[in-house]
């Protein structure tokens, strides 16, 4: 991909994920602000259009993933989604939390910040738990749903959601709020760096607080950028409003 000022944040990761490493470097959100161009994203950095061009060329070259997201069926994706991510918190999640009690326990005095580090993740856990039912129950299946009758070439049923447009919005509201939570978690741990008087459980709770955000950014971006937008495109389709 040829990329200038007007290029979409969210359609460079979309491309090649790889990409994502190099935002991730430079402090750019790609997953929850990835629909910005980059001259927005850049502003407020010292990278340079040119710099940003030739990272990106570099990282694009070594990377090992061939996977490229957006040939993937949307129901396929959804599963990969489910299967990849969902499946992800619902097992790290009490891990991380039985780390997070046990270092607070042991070096909450010294490092008061961990108590509100556990505060955050603990309400994260809560609301991503209500938010991937949202996704299962009512998200996933409309979205199968229409692909099943777009290849059937059959008019969907009316909704009670009405356009998919409605819950795709809260969803991305829900995940700009878990992005902004995770900003203050990653600020308050030192980006996940474990202080020289932390134990190995300090280490391996910075190293799966980490992982988690990481997956998280993953999972948000294969919504916001991939799945949603082509399921509002498949919709129109399918009701004739395009």
């Amino acid at each position: 991909m040829k990329i200038d000022e007007k290029t979409i944040l969210g359609d460079i990761v979309a491309e090649n994920y790889a990409a994502a490493d190099v935002f991730h470097e430079y402090g750019i959100d790609f997953c929850c602000n990835g629909n910005r161009p980059l001259s927005e994203a850049l502003k407020g950095t010292n990278i340079t259009l040119a710099q940003l061009e030739e990272e990106l060329d570099r990282k694009r070259n070594i990377s090992e993933s061939g996977e490229d997201y957006r040939t993937w069926e949307l129901s396929f994706l959804s599963d990969y989604i489910y299967n990849a991510h969902h499946k992800f918190i619902r097992a790290q999640a009490p891990i991380i939390l039985e780390y997070l009690d046990k270092i607070c326990t042991k070096h909450g005095e010294a490092h008061p910040e961990l108590n509100e580090v556990r505060a955050l993740f603990r309400a994260s856990f809560e609301d991503l738990s209500a938010h991937l039912q949202k996704e299962e129950m009512i998200l996933f299946p409309m979205i199968k749903e229409y692909e099943r009758d777009s290849k059937l070439g059959l008019t969907p049923e009316a909704n009670h959601c009405g356009t998919i447009n409605n819950p795709i919005h809260q969803m991305m509201v829900e995940h700009d709020a878990e992005g902004s939570r995770f900003r203050t978690i990653s600020k308050l741990t030192n980006h996940y760096t474990a202080p020289a008087d932390g134990c190995n459980s300090y280490s391996v709770a910075m190293e799966k607080l980490k992982a988690f955000e990481e997956n998280l950014h993953k999972h948000i971006h294969l919504e916001n950028n991939i799945l949603f937008p082509n399921a509002v495109i498949l919709e129109s389709k399918i009701k004739g409003t395009c």
